[in-house]
Order: C-alpha cells, then sequence, then structure tokens
C-alpha cells in the first residue's frame, strides 16, 4: 500500500497554493537573430518550420534564473515519486476500471509493475507556473498532467533549441537539457536490467505523422549509442507471434527483436486490438520480448490519476484539485481520460457553463475536472506551459506557447538561462 508524502489541509495550505490565477506573473523573452531553420532542412524536418502564418519554431527563448529552471526538476522529479505511490494504490485497490483501463490489459500492467526490468523510459511532466519577476511572484508550480505513454517534443527539446542557442553563439550549456544523455543513460539501464537478451530494439510509429518519426528517430539514436542494434518499421510491418515473439519483414526476411519500442498508446491496442493485447501480454509474461514504455504507463497516462493523485496528497502545492464532477463555485477544465494535443477540452466557468471549448475525437470519453488556473504570459498575452521531459529523473525544460488551452496549434519556445 502506497504511504502518503506531505499532506496539507486547507488549514496549512501555503499562500501561494490558494492564489490560482498568474495575472502578475509575465514571462521574459530574448530575441535570437538567427533561426535553426537551414538545419532542421538539412535534418529532413521541415514539419517543424510551419506550413501557416505562424511557424511552429519561434525566433526566441524564454529567459529564467538558475532557481526557476531548477524549481521546474525539482517538481518533476517530486511529482514522479508521487505518481508511483499512486500507481501502486491503484492496483492494491484494483481501481483500473475508474481510470478507464481496457480489461485486457490489466494482466500486463499487474505484471509489468512487478517485474523491475521493466523501466519506463521516459515521459513528459506538462506544468502551468514557475516564473516570477518584479511584477509579482510566482504562485507555484502545477501539475496539468503527464504524458507517460507516447510523448513528443523530443526533437524540439533535446535538439533543437540546443542547435538555436548555437545558430547565435550563445552557450548552449545555458539550458535544462540532458535529455538525450539521459535516454542513453535509460537504455543502458533497460539493456543492464535485461542481460539475459539480446540488445536488439525495433522501433515503431503510425504512418503519415512526420513528427512522430522523428521523435522515434532520437530514440533510435540514443538506443544506439547505448549499444542497441536498431531497427525501425511502421506498425502495419510489425508481425506478432504468440509463441515466438516481435518481427520485422523486410528484404524477404523475417528478423526477430527483444525489445520493442511503440509510439503507439496502449489504449489503442486494448481497445481497437484486443488479439494483439493478448499476444503481447503472453510475449511479456514469457519473456520473449521487453515493450517499451511497460503497459504500466498507461496507469500514469489516464487523466483520472490527476483526481487519484489529489486524494491520496490534498492540497498539495504541486496539484490542483481535480474530481469526477465539475468543482463547486470554481472555475474548472473538463479533460477526457485519454484526450491528446488539447483534444476535447472544455473550460467551464464558476456556474458550469462552457467559455472555451476544443473538438476532438475523443468526446465519448468519460471525464475529470481539474481546478483551472491560467497559464504565464507574455506582453502580447501569448501563454506558455512548461514541459518537463523524464527519464530516471528531470532531464530537459521546453515550453509550449498558445491560447488558454494548449492544443496541437502550439508553437515551440526554447529556453536560456542567464
Amino acid at each position: 500500500m502506497c504511504t502518503a508524502l506531505a499532506q496539507y489541509t486547507p488549514n496549512n495550505v501555503p499562500d501561494f497554493v490558494k492564489t490560482l490565477f498568474y495575472e502578475h506573473t509575465m514571462i521574459s523573452l530574448k530575441p535570437l537573430a538567427t533561426s535553426p531553420d537551414a538545419k532542421l532542412q538539412q535534418l529532413g524536418w521541415d514539419w517543424m518550420l510551419g506550413t501557416d502564418t505562424l511557424p511552429y519554431l519561434t525566433n526566441e527563448v524564454v529567459q529564467l534564473n538558475v532557481q526557476e529552471a531548477m524549481g521546474y526538476a525539482e517538481a518533476a522529479n517530486r511529482l514522479f515519486e508521487m505518481l508511483v505511490e499512486a500507481g501502486q494504490h491503484i492496483i492494491d485497490q484494483d481501481r483500473f476500471a475508474e481510470l478507464g483501463i481496457p480489461p485486457n490489459l490489466i494482466d500486463l500492467i499487474r505484471h509489468s509493475w512487478d517485474d523491475d526490468r521493466n523501466i519506463l523510459l521516459y515521459g513528459r511532466f506538462d506544468l502551468a507556473g514557475g516564473i516570477s519577476n518584479k511584477i509579482g511572484d510566482d504562485p507555484g508550480i502545477k501539475l496539468i498532467e503527464f504524458n507517460a505513454d507516447t510523448a513528443t517534443c523530443l526533437p524540439e527539446t533535446a535538439v533543437v533549441q540546443y542547435a538555436h542557442l548555437k545558430a547565435n553563439n550563445l552557450d548552449e550549456s545555458q539550458q535544462v537539457n540532458a535529455v538525450f544523455e539521459a535516454l542513453v543513460a535509460q537504455f543502458e539501464e533497460v539493456k543492464a536490467q535485461n542481460s539475459d537478451f539480446t540488445p536488439t530494439i525495433l522501433l515503431s510509429a503510425m504512418r503519415d505523422s512526420p513528427e512522430d518519426d522523428t521523435n522515434v528517430a532520437l530514440l533510435g539514436e540514443a538506443a544506439r549509442e547505448a549499444g542497441f542494434e536498431v531497427a525501425f518499421a511502421y506498425i502495419d510491418e510489425v508481425e506478432f507471434s504468440a509463441t515466438e515473439g516481435i518481427y520485422q519483414f523486410a528484404n524477404g526476411e523475417f528478423t526477430r527483436f527483444d525489445f520493442w519500442f511503440k509510439l503507439i498508446p496502449w489504449e489503442y491496442i486494448g481497445n481497437d486490438e484486443p488479439e494483439l493485447a493478448t499476444i503481447l501480454t503472453q510475449l511479456v509474461r514469457e519473456r520473449k520480448v521487453v515493450i517499451l514504455n511497460p503497459a504500466y504507463a498507461l496507469l500514469f497516462q489516464s487523466k483520472y490519476m490527476l483526481k487519484v493523485l489529489w486524494e491520496l496528497f490534498p492540497y498539495h502545492p504541486l496539484l490542483l484539485e481535480t474530481d469526477t464532477k465539475p468543482l463547486p463555485g470554481q472555475v474548472s477544465v473538463e479533460k477526457v481520460l485519454f484526450g491528446r494535443e488539447g483534444a476535447n477540452v472544455r473550460i467551464l466557468n464558476a456556474t458550469g457553463q462552457a467559455t472555451q471549448t476544443v473538438g476532438g475525437d475523443y468526446g465519448d470519453q468519460p471525464k475529470i475536472y481539474q481546478q483551472y488556473v491560467d497559464f504565464v504570459q507574455d506582453a502580447s498575452g501569448n501563454r506558455y506551459q512548461a514541459g518537463v521531459f523524464f527519464a530516471g529523473e528531470a532531464c530537459g525544460l521546453g515550453f509550449r506557447r498558445g491560447g488558454l488551452v494548449i492544443d496541437n496549434t502550439a508553437q515551440f519556445v526554447g529556453h536560456i538561462i542567464e
């Protein structure tokens, strides 16, 4: 059973927890005259350059001080500890149905959780707050959600913002950015924990998504540096055998792999490919393959986890109140359990009426309601959500810039510590 970390009650909540809006916090930007566009074109990452009037990459970076930068890392490390305790609680109390977990994945989740050889490779925390300046104090970092299963923005965070500083003759070490090194270390740990396996890994994604391809390519480079033999195949090119393992068919030959990384959500497999879910459960249980990220990542991916965290750690300064119904008398954000990229999000006012709505394909899913908190803004009114990558520990920081809801139209903004 999990034991609570620090507990908070309404009588001892720090003042900054009670401040829900960041009107007095304004982000500081540093313009960078030279963009990394030419380098991105050389890499074949044209999708990052944008096809409309609002480029995906910006010509400026967020300015932070050392305390702010380290605050994000410390928050992510603490939040991951809390997630692990919450995950154990869910398993012990058999609360899978509340999280929307497909029943055909429960056995695999339990098995992968109990076997320490199944390591969470990486994920990304999305956070509000964290920045203060002379206008006003930062009311505190708040968890928006954790992207534990198929987190993207790896190339932007690990490579692009680094290249952006280099292109402008700035010190590239002035960033919280050890994403690639942390991924290499994680792959090395995966290999060490599974030394009875041959270090061969197949990485897979869905077709027709250049962004996913670049994320997988970066992961492949990290695996290769860690000593893996690496191959790539789209999911429709992968062969699954319940008795033999996972194969790639290429050039008229089948090649078997002991490790498989998939940038394909676990809930898709459970709900839409039940036969595959059964095969993967058997393969993992019989030690025919190690899958990254493991099935238990789905516990962290479900936004119902935000409610469980609030139950276990009420009024913790890193959390926002979350429930299965709109919060009485409070502005709240309605989210579906497995929505992605801001889809099917609604902002509700204190009377429960929607003031902002984002469409999407997930509207039929169960919903949770999270206390609203505004993101920090710049002088033009753009809002900034911090993304902190976690790979064994907090290892990289980047920002996404958008409106009230940070969705798939948001821009990526790097940072510099000065």
